[in-house]
């Protein structure tokens, strides 16, 4: 059993059920920071509000009593306190596609998520019933079915604010679907996505897969197609320096098609689109992508998140292969813009 009063320790307080909350806990298992979960419920929500400057999770309070929150700024403030193992590549080309993939997970990844756990009665009721459980739970079966019935209606009515309607749903649902294939291919050859160790990208991506994983339809076809995916998640929830990072020219024949198929020619035009429509303060936006139209309404923090994106390239801006690559893919025209 945990102690939940250490003194030497890191305070999470999230979710089972929250993607960034089990990648910011997969974060501090790696590198073995002492840390105690707590989730976020009535009896925690005193010390919550405490150090939280926003109502999400996670937050992550330091011994020293410090409170973070936003699990990518989480991890980079935790790296750059407790340096090692690393989860940055010592070459700037696969830090970089290290972040990017990143970025696509928490933005572009989060819509499969959450379309698969809310779009169906299946996974509303199995996600609904789990958070009413985790955040009652010594209340009655009556008493959480209720809870769930609430928690339920609740997030069916933030589909739209990952982009998840009638009309864009075939589409995420054909983009998990090839992405669990390209990772597959891609994870049967190494045990993380840069080789023997864990980078930022694969917290990223964990997040996301692993909650798809605990859901009724998203989990059957992990389970069906995706054996070496599967894995790892699995060795993500507790995961460990096996070797050193590979060269890009290494990774380069199963990674390249996802940064292609996936971050370019899917989540860097919603990007954009999106970005456009909060400087044009739009309630909507339109554009066409993979062969239909997509709709929602922006995600305001992602431009800031973008912004960020844009100067870690700019940064890069040296280096001639990952150019070169960024080009090859078509990510470059995005990541160069000026928003």
């Amino acid at each position: 059993m945990q102690d939940v009063h250490r003194q030497d320790a890191y305070r999470l307080f999230g979710i089972e059920l929250s993607p960034y909350s089990v990648k910011v806990r997969a974060y501090l298992r790696f590198k073995q920071l002492p840390h105690v979960w707590l989730t976020r419920d009535a009896s925690t929500q005193a010390e919550f509000e405490r150090y939280a400057r926003l109502p999400l999770v996670p937050l992550v309070v330091s011994p020293a009593g410090d409170g973070l929150q936003d699990s990518t700024p989480i991890i980079e403030e935790l790296e750059r306190r407790h340096p090692e193992p690393s989860i940055r590549p010592e070459s700037q080309l696969t830090g970089f596609v290290s972040d990017l993939l990143e970025e696509f997970a928490d933005e572009w990844g989060n819509k499969w998520m959450f379309h698969y756990r809310w779009a169906r009665d299946v996974d509303q009721w199995s996600a609904a019933g789990r958070i009413a459980r985790i955040m009652q739970p010594t209340a009655s079966d009556e008493d959480v079915r209720v809870a769930a019935e609430r928690v339920r209606a609740r997030m069916i009515g933030r589909m739209g604010f990952v982009g998840s309607n009638e009309q864009t749903g075939p589409l995420i649902e054909r983009s998990f679907q090839q992405a669990i294939g390209l990772l597959e291919a891609h994870l049967e050859r190494r045990p993380y996505l840069l080789g023997a160790r864990p980078a930022l990208a694969d917290f990223g991506l964990f997040g996301e897969l692993y909650e798809a994983w605990t859901d009724p339809t998203a989990g059957a076809l992990i389970e069906a197609r995706a054996p070496a995916l599967l894995a790892w998640i699995q060795r993500m929830c507790f995961p460990d320096v096996e070797g050193p990072f590979e060269a890009w020219s290494d990774l380069r024949a199963t990674l390249l098609p996802l940064l292609r198929d996936q971050v370019a020619k899917l989540f860097l035009p919603w990007s954009a689109a999106n970005e456009q429509a909060i400087q044009q303060r739009s309630e909507r936006f339109e554009l066409p992508l993979d062969g239909s139209i997509w709709t929602q309404q922006p995600q305001k923090y992602h431009a800031k998140s973008l912004a960020v994106l844009r100067e870690k390239y700019a940064e890069c801006r040296k280096d001639v292969e990952l150019g070169e690559l960024m080009r090859a893919t078509g990510c470059h025209d995005v990541l160069a813009a000026r928003g």
